[in-house]
């Protein structure tokens, strides 16, 4: 039977709290501009959902995939899941139920997951729970951020912050002091970092004696005898040299992340990135000369103007130059971007190609020798579906895992951090945040360094 076509869909919810959760499913299968949520009591409408009606909130989940599912034809492959760590879902059903089939059947009964997807999460949840278990106690995972980057990239609302060098020092002796005051209280409550991340931005932007400077300062106030990891994110190859490569191996860091985003001149253009293919091959070849233990590189599913075999050809480019670990993203389209700004439904747009990228890449890398260690989901991803990170045997990032398990703190500093306080006995968070703004970082630092103590280290 041919299904009837609404241009503008009424929809009514009733007697549920939190009514953009639900809007968030709806916006997997319809545009915006393609649906109404109607509040008015006399008005007509397509579609009602009503939680009364429904003993739990997977039900009402249900009836709206089920609805839209039967007018649009659409059956999208996650499910009712709109959360962006269905991996942390797949552990919690686990170790309730301590069965594989029995998670999985219900993952894909109860909240619709295609058998794919039910078996990706399955398996990179017990791959995790084998590589690193339960978090140790009393530690965390330090994130540390440097908010500049050479120029704005047309899919990101990240402010760029291309900004004179009398304001990175600034930033830099901001930070520095938020350093010491953390490290200094961590050591104080007997709190020890797993891992360590730094990242943006582009941290490479500093210059070498920045870089060697802030992780010094990392190594005068953290205790580190715990530490397992230790990751700066070289990110855009243009800003990576080999001053700051000695720096960085000098330092005893052992993990990077070079992120080409695509091998095609012509993408790279388009998406407002400054660097050449040929500056990815040359940065991987120099940090090579150096022996790190282990190198990511970030590779981005449904950019503009690229068709599978783009992809496929810049996946099969970053294998020849051999890293540790590589990160397929699906492009996700923030809404404060330009590409936002030419195109609102671009996302949208991207779903078919999407998956058919993302299948090619499982194929090509699974049979290149890398697994899916991690993996998560944003809002605006073209075609709702998911990043996944791969590794070669045994090279998977720690922090990753951490911070998409949430069973870990982690400890945020710089603009735009979010700390996450854990509490074990309740398997709960609490959020910590720094503001967005550098400025405003720099001008008030120490009303950071009070938030820290009053809502982590005085909770701790």
């Amino acid at each position: 039977m041919k299904r009837s076509i609404i241009l503008l869909y009424r929809i009514k919810i009733l007697n549920f709290e939190k009514k953009y959760l639900l809007d968030e499913l709806i916006k997997i299968f319809l545009r915006p501009d393609q649906y109404v949520l109607i509040e008015e009591e006399d008005q007509d409408v397509d579609l009602v959902f009503n939680e009364e009606n429904f003993s739990d909130k997977q039900s009402i989940y249900r009836q709206i995939y089920d609805q839209l599912s039967a007018a649009t034809g659409k059956r999208p492959e996650w499910g009712i899941l709109t959360g962006i760590r269905p991996v942390k879902l797949c552990g919690e059903l686990y170790e309730k139920n301590q069965d594989v089939k029995k998670t999985r059947d219900i993952l894909t009964s109860e909240y619709y997951l295609s058998e794919e997807k039910a078996q990706l999460i399955m398996d990179t949840y017990l791959h995790q729970k084998n590589f690193c278990g339960a978090a140790p106690d009393r530690s965390a995972g330090i994130y540390i951020g440097i908010p500049f980057c050479p120029t704005r990239c047309v899919y990101c609302s990240f402010a760029s912050n291309q900004v004179p060098e009398s304001e990175i020092v600034k930033y830099l002796a901001a930070l520095h002091k938020e350093i010491e005051y953390t490290g200094r209280r961590m050591k104080e409550c007997g709190i020890t970092p797993e891992t360590i991340y730094i990242g943006g931005g582009t941290p490479t932007t500093l210059r070498a004696d920045q870089l060697k400077a802030l992780i010094e300062q990392i190594k005068n106030f953290f205790d580190l005898s715990k530490l397992k990891e230790f990751t700066i994110e070289a990110g855009r190859p243009d800003t990576i040299t080999d001053e700051k490569l000695e720096t960085i191996k000098k330092q005893g860091i052992q993990r990077i992340s070079i992120n080409p985003q695509s091998m095609k001149q012509h993408t790279l253009d388009l998406i407002g990135r400054s660097h050449k293919p040929e500056d990815i091959t040359s940065a991987f070849a120099l940090a090579s000369s150096y022996r790190f233990q282990s190198i990511n590189a970030d590779i981005i599913a449904g950019l503009p103007e690229e068709n599978t075999e783009d992809f496929i050809n810049t996946l099969e480019e970053l294998i020849g130059l051999n890293p540790e670990n590589i990160t397929v993203h699906c492009l996700a389209v923030k809404r404060a971007s330009k590409l936002k700004d030419i195109d609102k439904d671009f996302h949208y747009k991207q779903a078919e190609i999407v998956a058919e990228m993302l299948e090619a890449s499982r194929k090509i890398l699974g049979d290149a020798g890398y697994i899916p260690y991690y993996m998560y989901r944003q809002k605006h991803m073209a075609g709702a579906f998911e990043n996944t990170g791969y590794c070669k045997k045994d090279k998977d990032c720690i922090y990753n895992i951490r911070i998409m398990d949430e069973h870990q703190t982690i400890i945020a500093l710089g603009a735009g951090g979010i700390t996450k306080v854990y509490y074990p006995a309740e398997n709960r968070l609490e959020r910590v945040a720094n503001v967005t703004n550098y400025q405003e970082y720099i001008n008030r630092i120490d009303e950071m360094l009070d938030r820290k103590e009053k809502n982590l280290f005085m909770e701790v």
